[in-house]
């Protein structure tokens, strides 16, 4: 599909018309009634502009097959724009003529451009990633197809930008999903190493990946403890470098990503129940995340000094994995109680956060896992859970996740929950005795980790990575975190 972006109305094959039901949408309808030939009285009966509400007509007008009218609501969010053109192409993809024109302009859309864009894009994933019986049939996504935007001559650069951004960032949500989605047989930690070297080489930033004897030699005594149920597929240790400094006129902001990259978590030895486990395939959401944040900032070439950090393991079992009461060594130097073998992703992101506060120094740590149960209990799946040791990257993050509809809600990070995580016999245990906040505590033990560093915060993205949509009957992966963080960079 070719995307243009033009303040001439071109002569399509059909038309779409994104309204809002505001005080404009009589005198809008107005217009496009005149432009396309529309009895008007018609299409203030029928449609009321509702969210999500699509309406359909044959014009009289030659050469023109369809003109729809996409409903956006009242106050229409960035995420609803995302959502009501992905799932529009989406339902309509095979039924969609291969030219066809959005118009903005008519009712001074412009500046949603970038999520209009998005949504459209990402409508082309498919989660049926393996199947074998794949039709080939001819729809919107085809290489011939072609999206007309048409928009104001006011400002047309900016809008043909935004809409560029919008396109890459769905194509990277798109390998992001694509990676959620995979088995655990298709991207075990060696596979997950290959995708992170591939994608350094496509889109020009560092990657460095560690063996699990190199990590032994590193000291990422965590890392390899986790790993250690698993002996045909041990861990990898990814760091990855996006650096623009050698072309600023002035020293970028050095930010550090670290992501969980649980390829597949069984519990080890205190094993999950069988009836969800098939979704511990998405335990790697928050390694995603990282990967896809990277990567689209290379594309944008945003200038910004990025640092990514993901442990990669599986979390399983056999004679040699980990056990409750075992006492693990860090990369820190600090020692773990181990009181449950199912709270591995805490024990990863130790090393993580400990290697790159001590490697690298960051001007601010964020790191995004897929961490606790607790937070998808206080939060659903409407938000992530945002703690964090300093109000005012807290409150960028949040603020950031109302524009870019990934949204975050903020955990206290009191010391009152402290004394919840101490260990009779080791410097911390990985998990409270108590069943209750679950998230909070488990961000009590990375503070831990991070050394003193007073600009970090941590995205228990459990409830937000993995979910369910209208585009599958089961679970599916989101890339939650590359939106959010990547608009989080463009505005540093």
């Amino acid at each position: 599909m070719k995307i243009n972006i033009s303040s001439q109305l071109s002569t399509p094959q059909a038309i779409v018309y994104p309204l809002i039901d505001n005080n404009k949408l009589a005198e809008n309808l107005s217009k496009i009634a005149r432009q396309a030939g529309l009895n008007l009285e018609a299409l203030q009966q029928d449609f009321k502009a509702g969210l999500k509400e699509i309406i359909m007509f044959y014009p009289a007008k030659k050469g023109l097959e369809k003109i729809y009218l996409i409903g956006l609501g009242k106050t229409p969010k960035p995420m609803d724009f995302i959502k009501v053109f992905r799932s529009f192409f989406y339902q309509n993809k095979k039924k969609l003529p291969l030219s066809l024109t959005i118009d903005l302009k008519t009712c001074k859309l412009e500046s949603s451009i970038e999520y209009v864009v998005n949504g459209a894009c990402l409508a082309e994933y498919e989660i049926g990633l393996f199947k074998t019986d794949k039709k080939e049939e001819t729809n919107f996504f085809s290489a011939e197809s072609t999206l007309d935007i048409f928009v104001a001559e006011k400002g047309i650069e900016q809008t043909q930008s935004l809409a560029e951004i919008g396109e890459e960032t769905a194509k990277t949500q798109i390998r992001i999903m694509t990676l959620v989605d995979a088995p655990a047989n298709k991207k075990y930690p060696e596979k997950m190493a290959e995708y992170a070297l591939k994608a350094g080489e496509m889109y020009g930033f560092d990657v460095k990946v560690f063996d699990e004897k190199e990590c032994e030699g590193l000291g990422l005594g965590a890392l390899i403890a986790v790993g250690k149920g698993s002996t045909e597929n041990p861990p990898r240790f990814i760091v990855l470098e996006y650096n623009l400094s050698a072309l600023a006129d002035k020293p970028l902001r050095k930010i550090g990503l670290v992501g969980k990259g649980v390829t597949f978590d069984t519990g080890g030895v205190s094993i999950k129940g069988a009836g969800s486990m098939s979704y511990m395939k998405s335990d790697m959401g928050g390694a995603g995340a990282v990967l896809g944040t990277i990567e689209l900032a290379a594309k944008l070439k945003l200038p910004v000094h990025l640092i990514g950090v993901i442990p990669v393991t599986e979390n399983c079992v056999d004679g040699n994995a980990l056990k409750p009461s075992d006492v693990i060594h860090t990369y820190s130097g600090k020692t773990i109680e181990v009181i449950d073998t199912d709270a591995e992703g805490r024990i990863i992101l130790a090393d993580g956060l400990s290697y790159i506060k001590k490697n690298y120094e960051p001007e601010v740590i964020i790191d995004l896992a897929t961490l606790t149960g607790n937070c998808i209990a206080a939060l659903g799946y409407n938000a992530a859970g945002l703690l964090s040791n300093n109000d005012d990257l807290a409150d960028q993050l949040f603020e950031v996740g109302q524009v870019s509809g990934e949204k975050l809600w903020r955990l206290p990070l009191w010391d009152d929950y402290k004394d919840m995580m101490k260990s009779d016999i080791a410097d911390v245990k990985n998990l409270s005795s108590l069943p209750i906040a679950g998230a909070i505590t488990a961000a009590k033990f990375l503070e831990i980790f991070i050394d003193g560093h007073s600009n970090w915060a941590h995205l228990d993205i459990a409830g937000m990575a993995f979910s369910d949509s209208e585009y599958g009957s089961m679970k599916s992966g989101t890339a939650f975190g590359v939106r959010l963080l990547t608009t989080w960079l463009r505005g540093l």
